[in-house]
């Protein structure tokens, strides 16, 4: 949620400025805005809604200047107004802000006492009239910045520039991440390093507590102390690239069909197909001694690690925890010496997350982050990543960076089983030749789209909806529900399919769809024998299966449809696909916004 980016540069901020805030576009926003130095003083334009409106009063109101600050902003304290946009200013200061200061009612209370005059509900515009304050009694624009900083409380990132000082932009960062870009006699700040690569490829990253002062030559770094510090230059990974939909409709069509591709590209990383084998990068437990494995994730993500627990359990015969972030840490769960933890994330600066990353370091458990950003926050404070090859997901709701973290998964559980001695090497072999199909069994799958879109057409018309899956298949139930909301906005639920007779099965009858996940294997009689149920009881039953549970599933179900038959083991990657593509078929037929749903944010990075 919210993007951050500023330059100090030698050509007009505004348009670079606004191209970087594009490439912020997928982490969810409902305003904008822009601030640039106009001849020593602060101009601003802001919109409520897409960036597309804030295109349209800079077209009408340019504005001129070399340095200046951009934001997208979810909001969280205030409406989603134009008055309520960043960059919030004042003669003095112009300030953007991602996170949220906790103790903005208190220092609104003293500013205002002292005579301050609030023209917003944010607790942003707390920080500008506190650095207001200070440089009205006489500091400088660092010396009143970091006088701010010390102040507020809370996770934040924030960049600020300074009437009078063309050529300075100061950044901090608390809980919320930022990175500092490199150019030829210009610098950038930005949330990540998307929004920079159009610009440099040379990022500097501010570690927990960080100030920086940038000018148009370098950057001075402060630790939380005030301190002078030096934070190591990188070159990223990330492609300047445009990030475009090609001939699709949405980014979300765009990815849908990018999974074959992930798939593929992810699972190379971590099997040999000469040996069979799977080849885990260096770990910072060892799996055949760690006695208890948590993990822990947000979303979709903590879904994928919930399949993680069916596998490694099965596989490696090792105890898994399963957690979603923002209650593990208020748990306060007991965690086995020696333990160790997987954190799973996409954009690896999930606020839960990072805050069960650090509970966990404290309690001297080892992590291992699953993350598809390697210069994240997650990425670098964890003790090693494990890295899913989805490359930028722009559509809010998560598709193949989901099936891309089932994969790793997938292969960290079979070499946990193969080092506990619970997988054998012939075990080993059949289990990576089944990874190694999933690619093509894939493409397959998306080769079924009309009739996916055929049965949208019936639950678009739903107000609930049910999704049902037994064992390894139940969490991929629960994605399809979570997709179903997040986009279309119907009301959805899924459920371990033995459950449904212990509550929903009383929500049953001819309005409610019922979309069942049911392969053929070991619990394809028991789910049907549920499925039954349902429709016994006026239920819509529709059905994804195989070829040979076909027959036995028409006899009840209103649609049923024919997906690739594969190995139990490789079921759940392979099945979340087709609920993901019923959700964006829903979804275009409701008319949503597809890629950026409303309310929901990509990154989460305020509690």
């Amino acid at each position: 949620m919210c993007g951050i980016v500023g330059v100090v540069g030698k050509a007009e901020a505004a348009p670079l400025l606004l191209e970087a805030l594009r490439r912020l576009e997928y982490r969810g926003y409902d305003s904008a805005g822009i601030a640039t130095l106009v001849d020593g003083r602060i101009d601003r334009r802001r919109a409520e809604g897409k960036l597309g409106n804030l295109a349209g009063v800079l077209d009408r109101e340019p504005l001129t200047g070399t340095t200046g600050i951009g934001h997208t902003r979810w909001a969280t304290h205030g409406a989603p107004t134009e008055r309520n946009a960043h960059p919030h200013s004042t003669h003095r200061v112009s300030v953007v802000h991602n996170g949220i200061i906790e103790n903005h009612a208190e220092l609104r209370a003293e500013l205002e006492a002292k005579g301050a005059v609030f023209e917003t509900e944010t607790d942003t515009e707390t920080f500008v009239r506190l650095v207001d304050d200070f440089l009205a009694h006489g500091l400088a624009p660092a010396e009143a910045f970091a006088a701010a900083l010390k102040r507020v409380h809370g996770a934040f990132a924030l960049a600020a520039i300074f009437a009078g000082h063309p050529k300075l932009l100061l950044a901090a960062r608390q809980g919320a991440p930022l990175a500092v870009g490199y150019g030829e006699g210009e610098m950038f700040i930005g949330s990540d390093a998307l929004a920079l690569a159009p610009l440099t490829r040379r990022i500097a990253y501010l570690e927990e507590g960080d100030w920086v002062a940038l000018d148009g030559g370098g950057a001075r770094f402060f630790d939380a102390a005030h301190a002078p510090v030096e934070r190591p230059v990188v070159t990223t990974a990330v492609s300047g690239a445009a990030v475009g939909k090609g001939n699709h409709r949405h980014f979300m069509e765009k990815e849908l069909h990018e999974h074959p591709a992930v798939l593929g590209d992810t699972l190379r990383q971590y099997l040999d197909p000469g040996t069979q084998a799977v080849r885990l990068p260096r770990l910072p437990f060892d799996p055949a001694v760690v006695p208890r494995l948590t993990i822990s994730a947000c979303g979709s993500a903590f879904l994928a690690g919930l399949v993680g627990r069916y596998w490694i359990e099965q596989l490696a015969r090792l105890p898994v925890d399963a957690d979603v972030a923002s209650e593990f840490r208020y748990r306060n769960p007991p965690l086995a010496e020696g333990g160790a933890a997987i954190l799973v994330s996409q954009s690896g600066e999930t606020a839960d997350t990072m805050a069960a990353l650090r509970l966990l370091r404290e309690a001297k458990q080892s992590v291992l982050a699953v993350v598809n950003v390697p210069e994240s926050s997650m990425a670098r404070e964890s003790d090693a990543a494990v890295l899913t090859v989805a490359g930028p997901e722009i559509g809010v709701a998560s598709t193949k960076a989901f099936t891309a973290q089932l994969a790793v998964m997938a292969c960290l559980s079979i070499g946990f089983g193969r080092a506990r001695g619970h997988v054998s090497a012939a075990d080993e072999a059949k289990l990576t030749e089944a990874l190694l199909e999933v690619p093509s069994q894939a493409a397959e799958i998306l080769a079924c789209d009309a009739q996916i879109q055929a049965l949208a057409v019936e639950v678009a018309k739903a107000r609930d909806v049910l999704f049902l899956g037994r064992g390894s298949l139940y969490p991929i139930a629960l994605e399809g529900a979570l997709k179903l909301k997040e986009i279309s906005y119907i009301h959805a639920e899924g459920y371990a399919a033995g459950e449904m007779k212990h509550g929903p099965i009383a929500l049953i009858d001819s309005n409610v769809p019922v979309i069942a996940l049911c392969p053929t294997g070991p619990l394809f009689e028991k789910t049907a024998s549920n499925l039954q149920e349902a429709a016994a009881r006026g239920g819509r039953i529709m059905a994804f299966t195989d070829a040979d549970g076909v027959g036995p599933l028409s006899r009840f179900a209103e649609q049923v449809i024919e997906l690739p038959k594969v190995g139990a083991f490789s079921t759940p990657i392979l099945y979340a696909i087709p609920v993901q593509l019923l959700a964006y078929h829903v979804a275009v037929l409701k008319g949503t916004d597809v890629d950026q749903p409303r309310n929901l944010a990509k990154s989460v990075t305020v509690e």
